[in-house]
């Protein structure tokens, strides 16, 4: 049954302060639950009415979904097709997810409401068992600054943090009338893959991570001026470790990648 519907039968109506739009586009579903393993446990954030839930119940071997949403709960209780799954009220932001990580390797999905899928995917990402593959719809411009090289408009935290121990790619682009009510931008379905060796790990992943939200912090200045500001780091050492890796004192953080940060890490912290 179409979201409308569904909704219009119970007296409901999608909720803006949730960011609720509702994936009514059955061919994008068939293509989302195609692109997701389904070998290993997996997580589905915001399932709303359920029509990924449903495509992916018969595939899934375990299949928990999070929804915040008492309505929406109330209906993915009601479906007859989803008596295997194994459905949570809670906020995703605020879910433990260490008992699916210390079972092994899970996955994650989900059409991600806007107000929440930057900071739930970078909650992902940095906790100390990422998912081995998430497989999300977000907004557009998220896609493209999580897959953004360097060097480009979209370069920034979000997209070294991604990279450094996933690969990024955006599977396909949908337009506004892929959804119910339609929103006013683009969404994309992007597919984070953990790397087989992680470009940095332990406490130089974590010392690299605090350097490049401080590299971005401040976009407008030079990269010391940046770390100066967000770290507290005195200029002439900032500029001290740039030199020592071979970079100019002037440079940007968006101009360098992901080895560099590394590099510069290291640097600080020697």
């Amino acid at each position: 049954m179409h979201a409308r519907s569904l909704l219009s039968d119970r007296g409901l109506r999608p909720k803006k302060h949730l960011g609720q739009h509702f994936l009514v586009d059955e061919a994008s579903v068939s293509r989302i639950a195609d692109l997701v393993i389904t070998t290993n446990p997996l997580v589905e954030v915001g399932p709303g009415t359920g029509v990924l839930t449903r495509a992916l119940a018969p595939r899934v071997p375990k299949l928990q979904v999070i929804e915040i949403d008492p309505d929406m709960v109330a209906i993915l209780c009601a479906d007859p097709a989803l008596t295997n799954v194994t459905i949570t009220e809670h906020d995703a932001l605020t879910y433990d997810y260490a008992a699916l990580s210390q079972a092994g390797p899970w996955h994650a999905t989900g059409n991600l409401p806007y107000n929440v899928g930057t900071p739930l995917l970078l909650q992902w990402i940095e906790s100390p068992s990422p998912p081995e593959r998430i497989t999300v719809m977000v907004q557009k411009d998220v896609a493209e600054r999580l897959a953004a090289q360097v060097n480009t408009p979209a370069y920034g935290s979000l997209s070294v943090a991604a990279q450094l121990i996933m690969t990024v790619r955006c599977a396909f682009v949908l337009g506004p009338q892929a959804f119910y009510p339609k929103p006013k931008v683009d969404s994309a379905v992007v597919v984070l893959e953990r790397r087989a060796e992680p470009i940095v790990s332990g406490t130089l992943l974590t010392q690299t991570r605090a350097v490049v939200r401080a590299a971005f912090a401040y976009r407008r200045k030079t990269l010391a001026n940046s770390l100066h500001l967000a770290l507290g780091l005195e200029r002439t050492l900032a500029q001290g470790a740039l030199r020592s890796i071979g970079l100019d004192t002037e440079i940007r953080g968006e101009q360098l990648g992901l080895n560099a940060f590394v590099a510069l890490a290291k640097a600080l912290a020697a």
